[in-house]
């Protein structure tokens, strides 16, 4: 099936999705030859799992979709820059491309933090797009975490 929509449009609707569930709002999918294997959002309260990013959980749909360990020639966009778990998968995994939105500046491991891909003992750099709907995802974050600190403030 042909994507209907473009990738990055699709991760950030999923991205909104998981706002609406009390989730940080990030999205992601995996694309290969212009088809979705796998289209995922932030989990990890509703799964009690501190593991469930969307990029991890988009990443082992594509592989069980897929049937194998690797997902060369695919791409990954994602809402946010990858931290550092969802970074080392993406090399482990061997994505091709990694298109991501807004910058982390706190938590990023790719253009941020400890840049995994640039690390000698990274044995596998994908290409990196980032700024891709990068002011959408900012405010979709941003909107998300004042919105938490509204609710915290008594």
């Amino acid at each position: 099936m042909t994507t209907p929509i473009a990738p990055m449009d699709l991760a950030l609707a999923l991205a909104q999705e998981a706002a609406a569930d009390g989730e940080a709002p990030v999205g992601a999918v995996v694309v290969e030859n212009g088809v979705v294997l796998a289209a995922e959002r932030n989990r990890m309260r509703a799964l009690a799992d501190p593991t469930a990013h969307a990029e991890m959980l988009a990443i082992r749909a594509s592989l069980a979709r897929r049937g194998s360990g690797r997902l060369d020639g695919c791409d990954l966009y994602v809402t946010l820059e990858p931290c550092a778990m969802c970074a080392g998968a993406i090399a482990h995994v061997r994505l091709r491309r990694l298109y991501f939105g807004a910058e982390d500046s706190k938590a990023g491991a790719v253009e941020n933090g400890v840049r995994l891909f640039t690390q000698p003992s990274c044995h596998h750099v994908p290409e990196v797009i980032g700024g891709i709907g990068a002011e959408r995802s900012e405010t979709l974050l941003k909107d998300f975490f004042a919105g938490l600190r509204r609710r915290m403030t008594p």
